[in-house]
């Protein structure tokens, strides 16, 4: 049957005379069948990556691309009177991750079934997410982020598992969600939840009763951990995911003849960053009561479990109190203090332990000691990990580290998102691209063809005047598609470094003050949400709309400069914003940022990087050469070294710097106290002088002078389409298909 039978069929009517609810109800359940028809069994061995986020996105369009039919449905739609976008507008976006790691997580499970390998994700199903973040008076303000409705991509299935914490026990039942390869196989996300999980104890914004665990559990991915209660429940909600997943690779291995000694042939286990890192101790747990001795069940979960590191932050590397661990799960803490005892039977160095003096473990050490791989996801990243972060690891341990940069899957964050960029693609290198990213080379053949160059430079002021029309549309903001769309849009971090955004933006609105205007009108476009409890990071949030609120209001200064801070930044925005961006903000203070996915993605659809050496801009950087990029800011090397002799004085920058200043000062200026609140700003203004810990003002000349540059090179449209096109043509390497190739090989050997 063709996709209009099927539907029709679904329907039980014409497609013309079903509503836009109907047909996007259809069209899910015809895109269920059709994955399933694609389910493989087989494959001895099986890859398991557990994630504590899926940043998964709408599913429609993609599994329609991934499963060669949405052109198909597109037409037979159209023909039908319907629109596959307003249909798609139907969907809620999945909340099951926030930042750069679910989003990784999402493209590796495409990339997985694309390249027909045997391996599913888990993780937990969470009802609310993050939060769905509003702005009111200028500052964030966190809600519940419901998205589960009755028919949704959400299978309900048989699976349960009993999980004993320390004074109670929850069944866990598990949810699967199809993942479809391009052109190929269909995995699955396997979501652990609670039944008896209730979203009405959710009162005034996104509080809820954190000790009643039973109802809580799976609410919120990321409970806030400002208080114990908080930070107990991530270890609940840590544990339940871990237990149910290694009780389910146990049974689906000794289904398949797995006799528990040689696990290792039959499971690898991808723990992504530390939140699962409690698989360790919980499957040398089950091991020993399914008969193995102690060595050997810790031996068999060595051979079996891989731990990527997705930070150069030591605070975002979990510690957890014994106490905590002995209250939410004494069971596994006879076994993390063997496991420490053996670490410490074997080497003096304490900063290796697992268990420190201040009773606190360290989760990321029982990875590093009770896995048989460590990666970093960037060039830099892995190296500043064995020559600094985790040196004394590195060194017992050399043969276990090695680097895998990060990728994008590209049937995403082009096909889907830009079909404007397709379309050129298709017409001048063919589709090959589409499964081998590497092919998107052969574009700098047309490198100087002026037809080439004029047909991207359409593109992207087609996709402009789109997003124009859609936050006018969402958030009743007016943007000019002439002017330069520069666009910081990522976590909220102080080490992502927003802040320094904000005070080009003071620097920018006081020389238009003073007469001296841009030649290109400027749009700095923002999204960003801020974790709940981290003060600072609501206040640069809050600078931001403040500063929004000023200059957009302001006839002298909007023609010039206009500042617009997208609601509720998620998948569904990024899909409009990173076609339409020029200028790529990948600002971090160098060390700080492992990788970043964000610049990947931009520069796969034709915008140019403003950033510092970090993270992977090293590697986009020596892709795309000096000409087609814009670094600037002191190097990793310098960074570590002003760290190690802590002679950093944010206060002399501010002191003898009189744009620094006079930027600073801004913040707490009559102009912006009468929109702002005096407690945030006058707080934010304090951090920047008075401390400054991710060096904001050491590098704010060079980032002025460098994006000063860039405006300039803006002008000469021909010679920035050169630059768009050499981006493009050198994101090939990013595809997250290459970056699950070198996993494969080298770790899971599937």
């Amino acid at each position: 049957m063709n996709i209009k039978e099927l539907l029709t069929k679904h329907l039980g009517k014409s497609i013309s005379q079903a509503s836009d609810g109907e047909t996007y109800r259809a069209l899910l359940i015809v895109v269920k069948e059709l994955s399933a028809q694609k389910e493989q069994q087989g494959g001895k061995k099986k890859l398991y990556y557990i994630s504590a986020e899926f940043l998964i996105g709408k599913l429609l369009s993609d599994n329609l691309i991934n499963l060669g039919i949405y052109e198909e449905t597109k037409k037979v739609l159209a023909q039908e009177g319907k629109s596959l976008s307003k249909i798609e507008e139907m969907e809620p976006e999945p909340s099951l991750g926030n930042g750069g790691l679910g989003r990784l997580a999402a493209c590796f499970l495409d990339s997985i079934a694309t390249l027909g390998l045997n391996g599913d994700g888990i993780g937990l199903n969470y009802h609310l997410g993050l939060f769905r973040q509003t702005f009111e008076n200028t500052l964030q303000k966190e809600l519940p982020n419901p998205w589960i409705e009755k028919e949704s991509w959400l299978h309900k299935t048989a699976v349960s598992y009993p999980v004993e914490f320390g004074n109670f026990t929850l069944h866990s039942r598990m949810y699967d969600i199809a993942v479809t390869g391009y052109e190929n196989r269909t995995n699955k996300l396997h979501l652990f939840d609670a039944d008896t999980v209730d979203e009405t104890i959710v009162k005034d914004g996104i509080d809820f009763d954190k000790e009643d665990v039973e109802r809580n559990l799976t609410l919120f991915l990321y409970p806030d951990d400002s208080d114990e209660k908080g930070r107990l429940l991530r270890i609940y909600q840590q544990y339940f995911m871990v237990s149910c997943a290694a009780q389910f690779i146990l049974d689906e291995c000794i289904s398949k003849g797995c006799t528990l000694y040689d696990l290792a042939d039959y499971a690898v286990i991808q723990i992504n960053d530390t939140h699962p890192t409690m698989i360790i101790p919980e499957l040398i747990r089950l091991l020993t009561k399914r008969g193995l001795d102690m060595d050997t069940a810790i031996s068999v979960v060595t051979h079996t479990c891989a731990y990527t590191n997705h930070t150069i932050l030591a605070e975002a590397l979990e510690k957890w109190p014994l106490s905590y661990l002995k209250k939410v799960v004494p069971q596994l803490v006879p076994i993390i203090e063997i496991l420490d005892d053996k670490v410490r039977r074997k080497f003096s160095d304490e900063s290796v332990v697992i268990i420190d003096q201040n009773d606190i473990v360290h989760m990321a050490h029982i990875d590093i000691h009770y896995g048989f791989s460590v990666n970093g996801v960037a060039a830099l990243h892995t190296e500043i990990l064995k020559k600094n972060e985790l040196h004394s690891f590195y060194q017992i341990y050399p043969e276990k580290f090695n680097n895998k940069t990060n990728g994008i899957t590209f049937r995403r964050w082009l096909i889907h998102s830009n079909p404007l960029l397709t379309q050129i693609l298709d017409r001048t290198i063919g589709q090959g691209y589409r499964q081998d990213a590497d092919r998107l080379e052969s574009l700098l053949h047309f490198r100087t063809d002026k037809s080439v160059l004029h047909s991207l430079l359409e593109m992207k002021q087609e996709n402009k005047r789109a997003l124009c029309n859609y936050l006018e549309r969402t958030q009743s903001v007016t943007l000019n598609p002439d002017s330069i769309f520069d666009m910081q849009i990522k976590r909220l971090h102080e080490y992502k470094r927003q802040q320094m955004h904000a005070l080009y933006i003071i620097d920018t609105y006081l020389q238009i003050k003073s007469g001296k205007k841009p030649s290109t009108p400027i749009t700095a476009i923002f999204g960003a949400k801020a974790a709940p409890a981290y003060v600072i990071a609501k206040d640069i949030i809050h600078l931001i709309l403040c500063l929004q609120e000023l200059i957009n209001h302001d006839p002298e200064v909007s023609p010039y400069l206009k500042v617009v801070m997208v609601e509720n930044y998620n998948v569904t925005n990024a899909e409009k914003l990173i076609p339409a961006c020029d200028i790529s903000e990948q600002i971090s203070l160098a060390s700080k940022e492992a990788s970043g996915t964000g610049n990947m993605k931009f520069m796969l659809n034709g915008a140019v990087t403003l950033g510092t050496e970090d993270g992977a801009n090293v590697e986009i950087h020596e892709r795309v050469g000096d000409d087609n990029i814009f670094i600037f800011g002191a190097s990793s090397d310098a960074v570590i070294r002003h760290y190690a002799k802590a002679d950093y004085v944010s206060k002399d920058y501010y002191e003898n710097d009189k744009e620094i200043k006079a930027a600073v000062d801004f913040i707490t200026s009559k102009e912006l106290l009468s929109i702002g609140k005096e407690e945030n700003l006058a707080r934010l203004k304090k951090e920047l002088i008075g401390k400054d810990w991710f060096m904001t003002l050491l590098d704010f000349q060079a980032y002025k002078a460098k994006k000063e540059e860039a405006f300039k090179a803006y002008e000469n449209r021909l010679a920035w389409a050169e630059k768009m096109l050499v981006n493009i043509a050198s994101a090939g390497f990013f595809s997250s298909d290459r970056t699950i190739k070198e996993y494969n090989r080298d770790i899971w050997k599937l």
